[in-house]
């Protein structure tokens, strides 16, 4: 291999590196959503989950879904916890027009058809968060598989099959969550994007018990 070549490697790596975390956030924790995982292993999604001993452990209490949006409202109006920033972040947190979109629904509990600065409504900008990280994913893959000339088949072989799975788990998150948002959005989904090729039973049926 070329220097050249050698340095395209390099940069092709290293812009997968540097895209992977938000790409993880697209399909896990979309605009300032978390806890979403299942009980006992944070393979994938559960953001029905409201059985646990404590409200704050259940994915439930963190997102709040409900008939009229989603997203915790941690401004004055709501938990407050907006009062523990400096005075800057609690006049910017306050308001969802200046709150940085990563955090939206980290400080507010918005209507489903709450308008984005994209223009789009809040449902359809937090579906295609979730399809956006899918498809970064096996973006990713696609460009690791094009390193094959260029890495020892070993190491090769040991990151191809941790995307190949992280592609599946994507899917599992994007379909899981996407489904139960919208038992209370009651909206389709966004003009060119395909269903899920399964049903949200069907992944409240998974379970793990050997999950560390």
């Amino acid at each position: 291999m070329t220097l050249t070549q050698e340095q395209s490697s390099v940069n092709s790596i290293t812009n997968m590196m540097m895209r992977s975390r938000e790409n993880i956030v697209s399909y896990m924790t979309p605009l300032g959503l978390h806890h979403l995982m299942d009980t006992g292993h944070h393979y994938g999604s559960g953001p029905w989950v409201d059985n646990l001993g404590r409200d704050d452990w259940n994915p439930v209490y963190y997102h709040r879904a409900d008939d009229y949006g989603i997203g915790l409202d941690r401004t004055s109006k709501g938990t407050n916890a907006v009062s523990q920033y400096a005075t800057y972040w609690q006049t910017r947190f306050e308001d969802p027009a200046k709150t940085p979109q990563p955090l939206l629904l980290w400080f507010h509990h918005l209507p489903w058809d709450h308008t984005m600065p994209s223009g789009d409504t809040l449902w359809n900008e937090l579906v295609k968060h979730y399809y956006r990280g899918v498809v970064a994913t096996e973006q990713m893959e696609k460009d690791w598989l094009a390193q094959k000339n260029h890495i020892a088949p070993h190491q090769f072989n040991q990151v191809k099959m941790a995307l190949e799975i992280q592609v599946e788990e994507a899917k599992w998150w994007r379909d899981a969550c996407v489904l139960y948002f919208q038992t209370y959005s009651k909206r389709p989904l966004p003009n060119g994007l395909s269903k899920p090729d399964k049903s949200l039973d069907y992944f409240k049926s998974l379970t793990f018990p050997y999950a560390l």
